[in-house]
């Protein structure tokens, strides 16, 4: 069973789109009782599931029956071999996302939102956003015939959403920078039932970003790497809960002995 959780006071609360704790207005973050899903999971019934992020659907926030997909994950982890020997390291890998349907890991944050938004009966899919997000949400929104809206600030390139402008999203172009953006999107989040996913559905658009991780262990013969260099910008894909929460798995999917990541290995994203 899944639940909402406050990060910071802890306080438990149904599985619904809400994000933000009512009791001390802390974020909220999907919880997961990971030792029934542990029981029912295992390295045959992963390797069984599409190769795509819903392989790993049970530690996703995943409505029941075949999630709406474009194909988005399990992407390709490449041995660096020359820049790893330039660089001194034995084993250096790259995860290739740019193979994700619209070439970016945002892919894979929209999808769970969007089959989270198409269970609880939203009919528009939006988000702010300054180019990758807006390409990926307009993608999905078509997809899983939804309505499309994209806030942008107004200076913005058009190059930028171009791709979001050719799958059919509405641009909304706001005077202001992209906190100014944000601050709109939060107070129209609240006023309209529109599924902003990196507001009002972030809760559930984060998960997204760990099936990166979760691919990654899996990639590597189910070992945890021992650095991940990564860029950063909201920074969702580099909180430890992504590995903290499949090295709970892994204990049981291998026979219970420790999970041990091997030694000088490297992830570049």
């Amino acid at each position: 069973m899944k639940r909402l959780r406050c990060r910071e006071c802890g306080r438990l609360r149904d599985f619904e789109p809400a994000y933000v704790c009512e009791d001390c207005f802390g974020p909220l973050e999907v919880a997961y009782d990971l030792e029934a899903i542990r029981e029912r999971v295992s390295r045959h019934t992963i390797a069984d599931g599409p190769a795509s992020i819903w392989r790993y659907r049970e530690l996703l926030p995943a409505p029941p029956g075949n999630p709406v997909d474009l194909g988005t994950g399990f992407t390709p982890l490449v041995e660096a071999k020359n820049l790893g020997e330039a660089l001194g390291l034995d084993h250096l890998y790259v995860k290739n996302d740019t193979l994700n349907p619209t070439g970016s890991f945002k892919d894979r944050n929209v999808a769970v939102a969007t089959n989270f938004a198409l269970s609880y009966g939203f009919d528009t899919l939006s988000c702010s956003s300054t180019g990758n997000l807006a390409g990926s949400v307009a993608a999905y929104a078509a997809r899983a015939g939804l309505r499309a809206l994209v806030f942008i600030p107004a200076d913005l390139e058009p190059g930028k959403v171009g791709a979001a402008s050719a799958y059919g999203a509405t641009i909304v172009e706001v005077d202001g920078t992209y906190d100014d953006v944000n601050r709109l999107c939060a107070e129209l989040a609240d006023q309209y039932r529109w599924a902003i996913v990196n507001v009002n559905l972030r809760p559930f658009y984060s998960e997204g970003s760990k099936t990166l991780a979760f691919e990654v262990v899996e990639q590597l013969g189910w070992q945890a790497p021992d650095h991940i260099v990564v860029p950063v910008a909201a920074g969702s894909r580099r909180r430890p809960r992504r590995f903290r929460s499949w090295s709970v798995l892994a204990c049981s999917m291998t026979h219970r002995r420790e999970f041990t990541p091997p030694r000088r290995r490297a992830v570049r994203r």
